[in-house]
């Protein structure tokens, strides 16, 4: 039987914060990193070049914790070193599995992470390094979904790949509507005009203007980010 190869060559991989948290709901899982960093290294060994961006929200929320308490710009910057606690810690995982990783931080922190350089993360992607981008955009009022965007423009990833709490995009929340129904290809323009939960409106803006493809996929079985790297039709695809 013939060995399955990947579709995709370079991925920017989206993972929430609240993903690494497992059923805790707060903090780090290791369990639950290991999981997901077990898949990327047999993702790495097939030679696909991955980028990960991580999300802080195990640990705090710019908008949603520090509304009416703190100001703005200072919440956000408070949630941009959420996520780099995140990509300490799913670095340190990954080298205990032997597998070549930076971190790169959009706000300077040279102690822990090199700071983020387009041409230095693509020369690191390109000698098989997965690169860890920390501090979303590095600009308040921006999430780390529009931060993945960005990035993925920015290294020419083939594909983004939204690993969520939910296994596809739905024509309502199915929590919430029994009848919502799952689409397995929807177009961003109908995502924005229907206001529907795949990502905040600027990042679906940001990868509709630069013609990158959205794959949203549950991460509750982390192998998964591996079946869609091999072409097989989970998710949802947004494009």
């Amino acid at each position: 039987m013939e060995e399955k190869k990947p579709v995709f060559k370079r991925v920017l991989l989206k993972i929430s914060g609240e993903a690494l948290a497992g059923k805790k709901h707060f903090g780090l899982d290791f369990d639950v990193i290991r999981s997901v960093c077990a898949v990327i290294k047999k993702c790495v060994d097939l030679g696909v070049e991955i980028g990960l961006v991580v999300g802080g929200g195990n640990f705090w929320r710019g908008l949603k914790d520090g509304e009416g308490k703190i100001e703005r710009t200072r919440a956000d910057h408070m949630g941009m070193m959420a996520t780099v606690m995140n990509c300490l810690a799913v670095a340190d995982v990954l080298e205990q599995m032997d597998v070549p990783v930076r971190v790169q931080t959009a706000l300077e922190i040279r102690a822990v992470a090199e700071p983020y350089i387009r041409l230095k993360a693509d020369k690191h992607l390109r000698n098989g390094r997965v690169v860890i981008f920390g501090c979303g955009t590095g600009c308040p009022y921006f999430s780390t979904d529009t931060a993945a965007v960005l990035r993925a423009a920015e290294i020419g990833a083939d594909v983004i790949l939204l690993a969520k709490n939910i296994d596809g995009v739905y024509s309502a929340d199915p929590k919430v509507d029994p009848n919502a129904v799952k689409f397995d290809s929807i177009s961003y323009d109908e995502v924005l005009a229907r206001k529907l939960a795949v990502m905040d409106s600027t990042a679906t803006s940001l990868s509709m203007d630069n013609h990158i493809p959205v794959i949203l996929f549950a991460l509750e079985d982390p192998e998964n980010i591996l079946r869609v790297i091999l072409g097989e039709k989970i998710g949802t695809i947004v494009g």
